[in-house]
């Protein structure tokens, strides 16, 4: 326990707010091109063989890519049981037609190919588009939402109360900038999908995905400028005010939170934060350029570039808040008061340091091993086999 002992509870809370965001990023940068094959496959793939193409581009890695969000989802229940609360809560609806979607998805893959019925084939191929492009857009309506605050509050008790029986129901969630934010995250993954295709697929599915990506990418980084643009002019910020601790306990109602102008005052007092847009926007107009310019492996990394730029945006501007309140800033969430306990932090860090490396080691083999493009003839002599 010496090691327990020279951590100190500040520290395992930083460390577990990273590693949060890793796990989300990975998840983004691995099953988010998995979700952007399935909303580019009416449109990239015409022909049942062009659509096996593509649908095997991802068919041997996107169960193990959606790790991720498992080990995400887990560690948030872990890690910081009030968010995990609050937002399945808040968002449940939303929520209910991802993980619907996630459901869908599966089935999709193992039955699309099971009969040769045009009409049996083409319905999953539009099951596996919604369960891309479902995720896609609503995991990013769900982060407009955060960042505006989300209308809850904590009772004495610790009891959530959600302001308004319009916010559970679905509709509340789409206003203008979360609509905007769900714009960002589909585009953004159409565009990573699009990267995909390109280093793992030929000929006209390629050709599309290239000319799909390129206007993918500019929308991604117009759409997240202009974001940007109303984030810094038109939506309030949150801040802690006057001195707080760090490393006591876990009470949501511990401290005291005001609003502020905008939450980019966040770079006045961090300014080297300004990196993470700027990879976000230089990654997706380098995307873009490499789309045209029929790189591939280049042009998927730096696709990988754009998504951990914006993602880490998100979070560096917010910290150390992850889930405010609208309609009581006293009940917001932070890095400091709605964690696990000290131990349980410790033992989780213990658990990640001697899995993850592990995950990670069999994730590459799998890539290994899996390398290279497939081709019409690869579906054509394996069809029995392959999706």
């Amino acid at each position: 326990m010496i090691l327990h002992d020279l951590m100190s509870y500040e520290l395992l809370r930083v460390i577990w707010w990273l590693l949060l965001g890793i796990l989300l990023i990975g998840f983004a940068l691995t099953d988010g091109f998995d979700m952007g094959v399935g909303a580019l496959l009416p449109f990239v793939a015409k022909s049942d063989v062009e659509r096996r193409i593509a649908i095997n581009t991802v068919g041997p890695v996107w169960e193990g890519n959606q790790v991720w969000f498992i080990v995400g989802g887990a560690a948030i229940f872990a890690a910081w049981p009030p968010l995990y609360a609050v937002s399945f809560s808040g968002f449940y609806l939303a929520m209910f037609v991802i993980l619907a979607a996630l459901i869908v998805r599966p089935v999709a893959f193992k039955y699309r190919s099971k009969r040769d019925d045009p009409r049996w084939r083409s319905t999953w191929d539009w099951a596996l588009f919604a369960s891309g492009a479902l995720p896609a857009l609503l995991f990013g309506v769900a982060v407009g939402n955060v960042i505006q605050g989300v209308p809850f509050r904590f009772t004495d008790d610790l009891h959530t109360i959600y302001e308004g029986v319009w916010y559970m129901k679905f509709i509340g969630l789409l206003d203008p900038f979360s609509v905007l934010a769900g714009v960002v995250s589909l585009s953004m993954l159409v565009m990573h999908g699009s990267a995909w295709l390109t280093l793992k697929a030929e000929g006209i599915v390629q050709t599309r995905a290239r000319a799909i990506g390129s206007v993918a990418a500019l929308i991604a980084v117009g759409a997240y400028m202009v974001a940007g643009v109303w984030l810094a002019v038109g939506i309030e910020g949150f801040r802690i005010v006057g001195e707080y601790v760090t490393d006591g306990p876990s009470n949501p109602l511990h401290f005291e939170v005001a609003r502020t102008s905008s939450w980019l005052v966040a770079y006045a007092e961090r300014p080297w934060i300004a990196i993470a847009p700027v990879m976000g926007v230089l990654g997706g107009l380098l995307t873009f350029l490499g789309l045209r310019a029929g790189r591939e492996l280049s042009t998927l990394l730096v696709s990988k570039f754009a998504i951990f730029g914006v993602i880490s945006s998100v979070g560096l501007t917010m910290f150390p808040f992850i889930m405010p309140s609208s309609s009581d800033p006293q009940s917001s969430l932070t890095v400091w008061n709605s964690s696990s306990s000290h131990l349980t932090l410790f033992i989780m860090l213990v658990s990640i340091a001697i899995f993850m490396p592990l995950v990670l080691m069999y994730t590459a083999w799998v890539y290994k091993v899996l390398w290279g493009k497939v081709t019409e003839t690869d579906v054509s002599e394996n069809s029995h086999s392959v999706y």
